[in-house]
Parts: C-alpha cells; structure tokens; sequence
C-alpha cells in the first residue's frame, strides 16, 4: 500500500494508545486522524454521524481499538459487536473500498486441548459473553469482507500487556494490588486462581502488527492470530512481576479467574499466519513485558 490515511479509534486506551505511537512514527502513514470519545462515540453515536466523519477523513485505511472487557451481555454486544457492525456499514457507505483492521479476541477459541498451539481455522466455541459477542464481529466482518463491501482484517490479539495495562486485566490488577501492599507493609496480596496457561503479547508487538495490517498491500487473510508464541502460567507471569517490583511478600489464590476465560486452562498462539502474511513476529520476552507494566505504574506514584 502507498502512503496510507488512517482513521483510528480508541487512540487513548491501553492498546490503543501504543498503536497511535506506531503509526505516528511510521513514514508510510500520510495523515492520522484521531478523533476523541467527545468528537465520535462508537457506542453512543449513530451511524449517520459516523459515516460522515469517515467522508470528511477519506481514509485508506480505518483501525479500531475501542472495546469492552466487562459488563452485561448487553454492554460487550454493544461495544464490541454493534461498534463493528457500524463501522463496517459506514466504511462500505462512505470510503468504498478502505480497509478495517479490528482486533478480535482469543476468547473467541474458547477451550483448546494442552499443548496445541491454536491457529485461525480451529473451531471457535467461546465460554463466554465476551468472547461471543468478539467472534459476532469477526463473523460480521468476514462476511462484509467476502461480499466485496470492505477489506477487513481481524487481529486476534491473545493477553495483551505492556505499560498501562488496566486492572480489568490480571497483570494490571496484580500490579496495583501490589503496590498497594508494599506501600502499606501488607505481607500479602489475594487474586483468583492462577494455574492456566496463558499466550502474553507485549502491546508493542501488538501496535507493530496493526501497523503490518495497515500497511500490507494484501493481507491475504482475514483473521491473523497475534501473541507471543508462547504459554506460561498466570502464576509464572505474576511471580515475575512480583520481582520486577521487589515485593517479598505471599501471592495467595483464592476464587476463580476472570468469567470471560472461566474453564479455558490452556491458550497458546500459532503465529506463524501473522509472520506469512504480515511479515509480523513477536520480538518483546515476558520478563521485559512485565518490568513495563511496573515501570510504568511506579511512575505514576506521587513522590
């Protein structure tokens, strides 16, 4: 693709926001355009409104980052699989022939046998609402794609993680928990059970597949996995941050883990469609993901 115009949404979230610093930087993006929550809302907005700021835009290529991790079935079917429905219909009504890359989710697989690394054409049986209500919009924009009315492209992002991760997540949540414990001497912090195997993507890999996506002059497929390649323990992951900040103290399991993964113990990406494609592979470990994420919120503390 030459020189491409991208309209972004969800520039000012956790993923969102490193996807915009990739774009920003790369020299075959021409013009990005940013709107904030207060100029466009996908969720609260109408279709009307939305088309017309893809016309005034004119973009080549229209990325979206919005999304809901929480919440009724009605607000995720709402945020993720109506906020698609509407781009897909103003992209097709008001910039014919523009590309959309939106990320999925790999709740979208549901359950996977142990040790098999999944790839896009394993049966999707998501557990949840959440993952649902991503595999809906996957399926709206696969359709909307072979009917010749878009050129949609879905990344199938698997636990994204860097600095900013929000406490929806568990990585973010441990971090505040512990935090929060060292600054007030608590020799302990309490989460949910943390023995299934989990695929943690930096959010910088993340942001450079996006820019892959838009870039690409074909993709040539319409979802492509993105994760590390790689499956550790949610335990393993939070020991690991546990060191980055230098907390001494006991991580101590009690519940279950989030309900949009309830009974999934294992989930591991097979990448190798995004590095075919894309030209896309991860290149951030877990140990630096993590120092990220303590990084970041240490920096935030008023000192």
């Amino acid at each position: 693709m030459n020189r491409a115009r991208v309209l972004l949404f969800g520039a000012s979230g956790f993923v969102g926001a490193a996807v915009r610093a990739a774009l920003e930087a790369d020299p075959r993006i021409a013009a990005l355009t940013c709107p904030p929550r207060s100029r466009h809302d996908l969720v609260a907005g109408d279709l009307a409104a939305l088309s017309a700021l893809v016309r005034e835009v004119r973009p080549d290529v229209v990325v979206n980052c919005t999304g809901r991790l929480t919440g009724t079935g009605l607000d995720l079917i709402e945020a993720n699989t109506l906020v698609t429905a509407r781009l897909i219909e103003a992209v097709a009504t008001a910039a014919p022939g523009a590309r959309l890359v939106r990320l999925g989710s790999a709740s979208e697989y549901g359950v996977v046998a142990p040790g098999v690394s999944v790839g896009e054409d394993h049966p999707c049986a998501p557990v949840g609402e959440y993952g649902v209500t991503h595999l809906a919009a996957t399926g709206l924009l696969r359709l909307a794609t072979a009917a010749g009315r878009v050129d949609g492209v879905t990344l199938r992002v698997f636990n994204p993680i860097g600095a900013g991760l929000h406490r929806d997540n568990l990585l973010g949540r441990a971090a505040v928990l512990i935090r929060d414990a060292m600054s007030g001497d608590a020799d302990r912090v309490t989460l949910g059970s943390l023995g299934a195997y989990r695929d943690f993507v930096d959010v910088r890999d993340v942001a450079a597949a996006v820019l892959a996506a838009v870039t690409a002059r074909e993709p040539g497929a319409g979802v492509v996995n993105i994760g590390s390649g790689r499956a550790v323990t949610a335990r393993e992951a939070v020991r690991r941050l546990a060191e980055a900040a230098g907390y001494q103290g006991a991580v101590v399991e009690q519940g279950a883990g989030p309900a949009r993964s309830a009974g999934v113990d294992w989930i591991r990406a097979d990448v190798g469609r995004a590095e075919a494609v894309l030209g896309w592979v991860p290149t951030h470990e877990l140990p630096e993901s993590v120092k990220a994420i303590w990084a970041a919120l240490d920096a935030a503390v008023p000192r």
